[in-house]
């Protein structure tokens, strides 16, 4: 769900303006959907540090699995995230949208923060940017310590395993989800932990198409491949495309 709304945030309006060439959008829709995508994108980053605890109690403590992570706990972690990011993102969007503007063109396909960011009147930039960045560096880098804590103790927990095939089973059961951790990671530093001295309007477009559209839609995939009956499907259709292949150039 959070994928989906994730995407629909941005991509729809983006292919309106594409396909009708009206590229104008109002200050309060522009701030609305800055909202949504600072709740929703941070929302995916807490369920992905919920979803590390998860695998956590499941690889440590296998045998209270069952106990810690009960529907009540379950509902409370959901629960809790969605009230941080909407106040995390309530502060940022008041923040941002009561300064004084020096320019009205956004160079972007959407109103993300850095490019809003850009237009504040220089005699405010510093101070904003400083409470925002200490702000949103706490509630983005929360999570991430947070995983990178568990995965420690996962890892722990697997390398004192007495088979290999346990071992095996243990980072295969968190492969999945480590991979999708270190996509959605490297580009959010990417995008948004970096000097403001090697800003570009193309390399922000190039890294938020794979943030907004690229990451969400390989998401089912990744999260599937564990499944036996989608390895196989893949399997198949790999190998019905390279016979398809030979027989063309046979030919």
């Amino acid at each position: 769900m959070v994928d989906v709304t994730f995407t629909t945030i941005i991509i729809p309006r983006a292919l309106y303006g594409l396909l009708s060439g009206d590229t104008n959008i109002s200050f309060h829709e522009c701030f609305t959907q800055l909202f949504f995508f600072l709740a929703v994108g941070n929302k995916d980053s807490f369920l992905l540090a919920v979803m590390t605890f998860d695998r956590y109690a499941a690889v440590c403590h296998p045998l209270r699995y069952l106990v810690i992570m009960n529907r009540k706990t379950c509902i409370f972690l959901v629960a809790a995230s969605w009230v941080v990011v909407f106040l995390h993102s309530t502060l940022y969007t008041v923040m941002v949208s009561i300064h004084l503007y020096c320019g009205w063109v956004i160079y972007h396909f959407f109103c993300d923060l850095p490019v809003i960011m850009l237009l504040f009147c220089p005699d405010t930039v510093r101070i904003e940017q400083m409470i925002l960045f200490i702000e949103g560096t706490t509630v983005i880098f929360s999570p991430v310590l947070f995983i990178l804590g568990s995965y420690l103790l996962i890892i722990k927990a697997a390398v004192q395993l007495s088979t290999p095939q346990g071992r095996w089973r243990t980072f295969s059961t968190c492969s999945s989800h480590l991979t999708i951790v270190i996509l959605f990671y490297s580009t959010d530093i990417i995008m948004y932990f970096r000097p403001s001295s090697v800003y570009s309007p193309t390399y922000d477009r190039v890294i938020s198409i794979v943030y907004s559209v690229i990451i969400p839609m390989l998401n089912p995939f990744i999260y599937s491949l564990r499944n036996k009956e989608v390895k196989f499907a893949i399997i198949r259709l790999f190998k019905l495309c390279i016979t398809g292949r030979v027989h063309q150039n046979k030919s």
